[in-house]
C-alpha cells in the first residue's frame, strides 16, 4: 500500500477561550422570571455567618468554553484521509470536484483516497482529470506513475516521472519515484541517477521518508533487495554520508549480495575502505558451523 502525506488543516485544531461570568450571565440568562426567581431562593436559604478568611475567599475561575470550529468540506475530507477512514474522504471528494469541476486539487485528492482503497483504475482516471485541468500539477501527474508502477508497467511509470519533473524540477520525491522506477526496470545506472539527484535537492530525504502533501510515495519494495541495498550504499557514499552508506553496506550484504567485493575497486568507496566499519560489511560472512543431530532429543 503506497504512503501518503496529507497536510492537517489548522481550522481542525480545537480553540478554547475564557468567557468572564458577567457575560455569561448575560449572555444565557435574561428576563425578570429569572431575577424572581433567585430572590424566591435567597430569602429561602438562611443567613450562615463565615469564618473571615473564608469570607474573603476570592470568587473561583471563570469558566473556560472550548468551541470546536466549523470545518469546510475540504477539511473534513482531509481530516477522514488522516484518520484513513477513504471511503469517507472520497465521498466528500467527489461530492466537491463535482460542484468545482475546475479545481484540480479535488480530483488529485479523490485519487489519492481511491488509490489508497486498491481502486487503481478510478484513482488514475481522476489524477489524470487534475492534470487535465491543470497542466502544472507536478503531485497528480507523480501519482499517475505511481499507478502504473503499482501494476508493474514501469515503462509506463518511468514516461510519467519525467513529464512530472518536467513541471517541477525541485521535488525530490520525483526523483526517488523515478529510481525506483528504474531499478525495477533494470536501468541501475538511471536509477543511481536518479537517487542522487533526489538527495542533492534533499540530502535526508531518505533518512525522512516524507512525502509532499498530496503527492504519493510509492511503496518502496524491491525484487533484487540486495543489490537495491548495495546501490544505495554507493550513492551515500558519493554523497559523503558514511553513516548511511554503512548502514546500507550492511543490508546489501544481509541480504546476501554477492558483488560486494566490487566495492573495493570501486573509487566512489575508495576514501572508506580503510574505516573498521567498511572492511567489516565488506567481508564475506563466515560459513556457518555444521549442526548436528542430537540423538536423546531426536529420540523424543
Amino acid at each position: 500500500m503506497s504512503r501518503i502525506s496529507v497536510a492537517l488543516p489548522a481550522a481542525v485544531a480545537l480553540l478554547s477561550f475564557t468567557v468572564t461570568s458577567s457575560s455569561t450571565a448575560q449572555n444565557f440568562t435574561s428576563g425578570s422570571s429569572v431575577a424572581s426567581a433567585e430572590s424566591v431562593a435567597a430569602a429561602s436559604i438562611p443567613r450562615v455567618s463565615l469564618p473571615q478568611n473564608l469570607a474573603q475567599t476570592p470568587a473561583t475561575a471563570d469558566p473556560v468554553i472550548v468551541v470546536r470550529p466549523q470545518l469546510t468540506d475540504e477539511e473534513m475530507g482531509d481530516l477522514y484521509m488522516i484518520r484513513k477512514d477513504y471511503r469517507e474522504a472520497a465521498l466528500v471528494f467527489k461530492r466537491l470536484s463535482d460542484a468545482a469541476p475546475q479545481n484540480a486539487v479535488y480530483f488529485n485528492k479523490l485519487g489519492i483516497s481511491l488509490h489508497q482503497q486498491g481502486a487503481l483504475t478510478m484513482a488514475l482516471k481522476y489524477y489524470e482529470r487534475a492534470v487535465k485541468v491543470d497542466p502544472r500539477y507536478a503531485d497528480a501527474q507523480n501519482n499517475v506513475g505511481t499507478v502504473w508502477y503499482q501494476r508493474k508497467r514501469y515503462g509506463k511509470a518511468i514516461r510519467a516521472y519525467q513529464k512530472a519533473i518536467n513541471m517541477r524540477k525541485d521535488m525530490p520525491v520525483l526523483y526517488s519515484n523515478l529510481a525506483y522506477a528504474y531499478f525495477e526496470d533494470k536501468k541501475y545506472e538511471d536509477s543511481l541517477a536518479s537517487f542522487r539527484q533526489a538527495l542533492t535537492i534533499d540530502p535526508h530525504f531518505f533518512e525522512q521518508g516524507n512525502s509532499r502533501s498530496g503527492s504519493v510515495l510509492q511503496d518502496r519494495s524491491v525484487d533484487d533487495r540486495g543489490r537495491f541495498y548495495f546501490m544505495l550504499a554507493k550513492t551515500f557514499a558519493e554523497s559523503g554520508n558514511l553513516e548511511r552508506c554503512i548502514i546500507y553496506l550492511r543490508k546489501a550484504k544481509d541480504e546476501g549480495y554477492r558483488e560486494l567485493a566490487a566495492a573495493r575497486k570501486d573509487p566512489v568507496f575508495a576514501a572508506y575502505l580503510n574505516n573498521p566499519d567498511v572492511q567489516e560489511a565488506l567481508t564475506p560472512k563466515s560459513a556457518e558451523p555444521p549442526r548436528f543431530k542430537n540423538a536423546a532429543l531426536d529420540q523424543q
